[in-house]
């Protein structure tokens, strides 16, 4: 697949990308209050206020100790995510691409579980730094195997080497779970893909996904060099390995924060992306400004699905996004209008 394949959509207008970030801006701060007031009890808007001020303590405790750590390991998880998968899609030029097709959540994950197993790991301040390195290493490979060979990243070689790597690291981490019930019923609910954050949870991983976001929006303006080829991006000036290494440092960083804190919770990264492109154009820049709004919508959306479809408790959320996103996604392909598919 080709840099045209990601420049097949005609570029959207200024206006027109505007409006489509205006409008997923004011979607976004609409579902963060919705998420506040909506769950398995209901709020009203006097009950959250009191939440708020801490004047009664049991909307305090639903509001500020729950509802708000959720929402905001919600919007970091689902940004993290989201410009995850559209920096892989822009550095391997591959549309197909995003960190759970290319193994990435699964080496976060099992870099988890071998945390919990062999080393006593617990809670996302233990979590994290076994997430990073099987993120890390399950990147680094997956790379290496699609450069392999002239020509340079190849993207069906690096789609294949993902799943590939994928299915070994969920076969190992299933063994280990298997062969040690303790980690299995420490691991259960946070392999489904859980939001259930403490705030102390927040505050750990949300310095890593500021970082990362960082990173990734400045490598906005080289990605659109990339984009067009190895060749000529050197020809325009760009740095490619440069580009490509902070690109896995960010995606590392991303990856690994967001499945220490939240799970394995996929499909975001290459669903969101493609529909954000479909809206702005390829410019690289604009998907990255979409796809930070429109992931956390996303995702946030599908918690709120999975606290109020159940009379009595609540879904995945991980099942949920899947089940909103791939209607979505399969309408995009059908209107060929989605970038690469």
């Amino acid at each position: 697949m080709s840099a045209s394949v990601l420049e097949k959509p005609a570029t959207a207008a200024p206006p027109r990308r505007a409006l489509a970030v205006t409008l997923l801006a004011v979607a976004l701060v609409l579902a963060c209050i919705a998420s506040i007031f909506l769950g398995s009890q209901r709020l009203s808007p006097l009950e959250v206020w009191e939440g708020l001020l801490g004047t009664d303590p049991q909307s305090a405790l639903i509001v500020r100790d729950m509802r708000i750590p959720r929402t905001v390991i919600a919007l970091g998880v689902g940004a993290a995510l989201g410009i995850a998968g559209a920096l892989i899609q822009g550095f391997s030029r591959n549309p197909l691409a995003d960190p759970g097709i290319l193994g990435v959540n699964a080496g976060a994950g099992a870099g988890i579980v071998a945390g919990v197993a062999f080393a006593g790991a617990s809670g996302a301040l233990e979590y994290i730094w076994f997430a990073f390195t099987g993120a890390a290493l399950a990147t680094l490979l997956v790379f290496v195997i699609g450069s392999a060979g002239r020509g340079g990243a190849d993207p069906l070689r690096m789609t294949l080497a993902g799943v590939a790597l994928g299915a070994v690291l969920a076969g190992i981490t299933g063994g280990i779970s298997l062969l040690r019930p303790q980690v299995f019923n420490e691991m259960r609910t946070w392999a489904a893909g859980s939001l259930q954050a403490l705030t102390s949870d927040v505050n750990t991983v949300l310095p890593f996904i500021v970082v990362g976001l960082a990173i990734a929006f400045a490598l906005g303006p080289s990605m659109n060099a990339l984009a067009l080829g190895d060749d000529l991006a050197t020809a325009l000036g760009s740095h490619v390995m440069r580009t490509r290494i902070l690109s896995i440092v960010a995606v590392t960083l991303l990856c690994g924060a967001a499945t220490a804190a939240a799970g394995p919770i996929g499909f975001i990264g290459l669903m969101v992306p493609h529909a954000v492109r479909w809206l702005v154009g390829p410019h690289q820049v604009w998907i990255l400004v979409g796809t930070v709004l429109g992931a956390p919508l996303l995702l946030i959306v599908s918690d709120i699905v999975a606290r109020l479809i159940l009379p009595t408790g609540e879904l995945s959320v991980g099942l949920v996004t899947a089940f909103i996103g791939a209607p979505v996604l399969i309408a995009l392909v059908r209107r060929r209008k989605a970038s690469g598919l």
